[in-house]
């Protein structure tokens, strides 16, 4: 026999409510809805109900307090608890998640951090660069504001303060927060339109590509105080590889032992350590192998190739004022020498393809569907000419392996 619903009404609660009474009563209104009533008549509306059957316990929700919470709509709260079970939702669970999003809005930082655990996190190598951008830009002035809140002009504010101090960061941060609001929207977690539209020229910032690539001259003083005492060894080290593979700087820094392979002659680097989300492969030039060789066994205990792993912007700080330290009167960046790199070895003839897989870019159009080759000896013969190269410029007659520091 069904059991019957709706047997409450108000007069009947306000009849009950705030009347002293000898014992706590509870009384049903169908369905799993039903009212608790203390000694002092105060009412509380709870929802009983079961996850695995009769033979289960009984569990109950509490729902809120009558007359704040009506009694209509106590039973429209009865309803989605009843189709929660029906979907295999624990209704306590979905109560609370539902009353902490009502009483907590989504906030920017909310709505940021989501986007950071949820994909940056173990997809990205520059996770913690990002994170260290929105905790210095954006956290302190507008983190706290309710996402719905958090209107164009907040943005702009807030970016404009940036611009002042670094331009370069006010561009990324609007662009990684654009790229932040999408993965919101697409996983239903929250929606902001604030950015939507918006440019680097909108917020003042120049988008210029750089095209720096370090002269002869230049690149000839680097080597030449890579072989001397200029820099410490982490850095003289760094500097090297960068310039000898050119690498992305973060694949160098958390470079660790077992990526180097002496045995097949060959540096993985992982895909969790790789910008594109993909291994690469670069083989491991005669030339260098004392190199590593010696890297690896002074440094066996920290498991890291140059023995430590030093943070994006200490690395980063580093590397800001190796053209000063030359007496170079333009500015360069680490970032500059892959492009250094990607010149010098078109200039020396190697083809276009193996370049772009040296420095760890991802094949074009159909290639990059069916042609999985590594081209291994091809990539050894172009580093073996890029290193030629670099003997020239550091005036060596003889193949000699620089970077001697630290051996016995």
């Amino acid at each position: 026999m069904a059991t019957s619903i709706n047997r409450l009404s108000d007069k009947k609660l306000k009849s009950l409510l705030g009347v002293p009474t000898d014992k706590l009563t509870k009384i049903s209104d169908g369905g799993g809805l039903m009212v608790r009533i203390t000694k002092a008549g105060s009412i509380t509306w709870l929802y009983k109900y079961r996850l695995g059957g009769r033979e289960t316990e009984a569990l109950l929700a509490t729902l809120g307090r009558y007359p704040d919470l009506t009694l209509a709509k106590a039973r429209e709260m009865r309803d989605q608890c009843r189709r929660w079970l029906a979907d295999g939702r624990d209704p306590q669970r979905m109560l609370k998640l539902d009353r902490e999003t009502t009483l907590k809005p989504v906030t920017v930082k909310d709505a940021l951090e989501y986007w950071l655990t949820e994909y940056v996190d173990g997809n990205l190598v520059n996770a913690t660069r990002y994170r260290e951008r929105f905790e210095n830009h954006i956290y302190p002035h507008i983190g706290d504001m309710a996402l719905s809140d958090c209107d164009t002009h907040y943005w702009l504010k807030c970016l404009a303060r940036t611009k002042k101090k670094a331009p370069s960061v006010a561009g990324m941060i609007l662009q990684m927060s654009q790229q932040a609001f999408k993965f919101c929207r697409i996983r239903r977690y929250a929606v902001c339109n604030s950015l939507d539209g918006l440019t680097a020229l909108d917020i003042g910032v120049k988008t210029n590509k750089r095209r720096r690539v370090l002269s002869n001259q230049e690149l000839t003083d680097l080597m030449v105080a890579l072989n001397g005492d200029v820099f410490s060894p982490y850095y003289q080290e760094l500097f090297y590889l960068l310039v000898v593979f050119g690498s992305r700087t973060v694949e160098i820094r958390l470079s660790e032992l077992k990526e180097w392979d002496l045995k097949a002659m060959l540096w993985t680097v992982p895909e969790q350590h790789s910008k594109t989300g993909e291994k690469i492969i670069r083989p491991i030039p005669e030339r260098i192998l004392p190199l590593i060789k010696r890297l690896k066994e002074e440094n066996k205990m920290s498991g890291y190739l140059l023995g430590e792993l030093k943070t994006n912007t200490a690395v980063s700080m580093a590397g800001a004022r190796i053209y000063s330290r030359l007496n170079h009167s333009e500015r360069w960046r680490l970032h500059d020498l892959r492009r250094t790199f990607s010149t010098g070895m078109n200039d020396l003839g190697i083809p276009p393809h193996i370049v772009e897989l040296l420095l760890g870019h991802t094949l074009g159009g159909v290639m990059a569907v069916y042609n999985r080759s590594q081209y291994l000896p091809e990539k050894l013969e172009a580093l073996n000419k890029w290193l030629d190269r670099l003997d020239v410029l550091a005036g060596k007659h003889e193949n000699v392996v620089i970077l001697k520091a630290g051996e016995k």
